[in-house]
């Protein structure tokens, strides 16, 4: 992941309710899924499959097993998990295809809920971000961090 998109990532995190953080963690999960597949070396290959199961991993901690859909949903990335060990295992990129697919779908599904949920964000009390163009020579886009509230931060 570069250091553009972890920036990226970090901004989403901290405006996004509680389905869009699973929409990013799918994101996420799907950027590692496509570095696994340009590898050239097993090491490359092994972190990727590493970074991807973490995201998975995530994401199953965060099922409420209570409600069927959660445990069903429990049995796909336990399945994932599977694929992923066997493409560790056995230095082969196909079952990365197979976790792609999958997680796509669920991905576009949870985008789609997202869409719905008008819930506030998850984290309170962050900086709000302000982009637009400078007015320097070469009017480039420009990312502005604000905390909109003078009682941030410690006073001394």
């Amino acid at each position: 992941m570069t250091k553009e998109q972890k920036s990226q990532f970090t901004l989403r995190i901290t405006e996004a309710n509680s389905t869009e953080l699973v929409v990013i963690l799918y994101d996420m999960a799907l950027i590692y899924l496509e570095e696994g597949l340009q590898a050239e070396s097993e090491e490359e290959l092994s972190g990727a499959i590493r970074r991807t199961r973490g995201c998975i991993n995530e994401l199953l901690s965060s099922l409420h097993v209570e409600y069927e859909v959660a445990q069903q949903m429990q049995k796909l990335y336990l399945f994932c998990i599977r694929r992923l060990a066997t493409a560790a295992r056995k230095k082969d990129k196909a079952p990365l295809k197979e976790v792609q697919h999958i997680l796509q779908q669920l991905r576009d599904a949870y985008a789609e809920i997202a869409s719905q949920n008008t819930s506030e964000p998850v984290m309170k009390n962050t900086q709000t971000v302000y982009t637009g163009l400078t007015y320097g020579k070469t009017a480039s886009l420009q990312d502005s961090l604000t905390d909109g509230e003078s009682g941030r931060g410690m006073f001394v």
